[in-house]
């Protein structure tokens, strides 16, 4: 435990960032684990799950939780595979 004053109140503020960011990251792996389940069962939730997980993805990069680059690769990855889904339904 450190001894200085505002050590002190950095480790209390980097806890409270710790749990902040823990669950803003858990949220975004749950709307992309929701959009791939509407994918696997039901492709006409997929569409509003898609735009659901991609608006989480936006947040997270604007916040800083995850790089911006991998924000758009995810959202890429996820409307090609939506797409592909189309397609084969078609």
């Amino acid at each position: 435990m450190p001894n200085i004053k505002s050590q002190i109140k950095r480790v209390k503020i980097t806890k409270l960032q710790n749990v902040r960011n823990t669950a803003a990251r858990s949220s975004l792996k749950t709307a992309i684990r929701r959009f791939e389940e509407a994918v696997t069962n039901n492709v006409e939730s997929a569409g509003e799950a898609l735009q659901k997980a991609s608006r989480a993805l936006d947040k997270a990069a604007a916040k800083g939780l995850i790089h911006k680059n991998k924000a758009a690769r995810k959202k890429s990855r996820l409307v090609k595979r939506l797409s592909n889904l189309i397609k084969k339904a078609s």
